[in-house]
């Protein structure tokens, strides 16, 4: 099954076990009931912010929407079974897909970061809006030359370079002008 599709369909499954309307979930999460409704008709998948925001709101982390099981134990995550990915836009209401998303813990239950491998599409599109959410976000480059808008500072990283940073403030990471590019990224939200 499509990845978004198991997204929509989680996040639906999870607000209607809590007893919250459309309206609710976006007004505690301060996002458009048409981005909901998007969200969860699995016509689009938006950035990591207003999932992050839609999560904290349903009280679970990030990774429940993407999990198939839950390990209690380690998991090990095999260089071929890597080739599942979820793609999210880049933005928070278009859905302009620039990022596959390969996860590296999708199996481990409570956990609190979630590892991933990144393919950067190259991209025409320079229309970048900055998010911000709670937590915190590691990056290494692997591949390519990465730019990261970081509140009123850009900075540029090529392969082997890596940046930490908190989530809260404003941010947007692509390739550095729209080349492709492939990162290893770690994002921590507070449960």
């Amino acid at each position: 099954m499509d990845a978004s599709k198991i997204v929509g369909e989680k996040i639906k499954a999870l607000r209607e076990s809590r007893s919250l309307s459309m309206e609710e979930l976006a007004q505690r999460s301060g996002l458009a009931i048409e981005q909901i409704e998007r969200i969860e008709g699995n016509i689009d998948l938006p950035s990591l912010a207003p999932l992050i925001k839609i999560a904290r709101v349903l009280g679970v982390r990030l990774g429940t929407f993407l999990d198939d099981q839950d390990e209690t134990g380690p998991v090990v995550c095999r260089k071929s079974g890597q080739m599942d990915s979820i793609s999210f836009s880049n933005n928070a209401i278009h859905s302009r897909k620039h990022m596959e998303y390969h996860s590296l813990s999708r199996s481990k239950a409570d956990r609190h970061m979630d590892p991933f491998i990144i393919d950067v599409n190259p991209t025409d599109d320079n229309d970048f809006v900055l998010s911000s959410h709670e937590g915190e976000e590691f990056i290494m480059v692997m591949e390519g030359t990465m730019e990261i808008c970081y509140g009123k500072n850009t900075y540029l990283l090529e392969e082997g370079d890596s940046i930490y940073y908190d989530s809260i403030v404003p941010h947007h990471v692509h390739g550095y002008q729209g080349q492709a590019a492939k990162i290893l990224a770690v994002i921590y939200t507070p449960a």
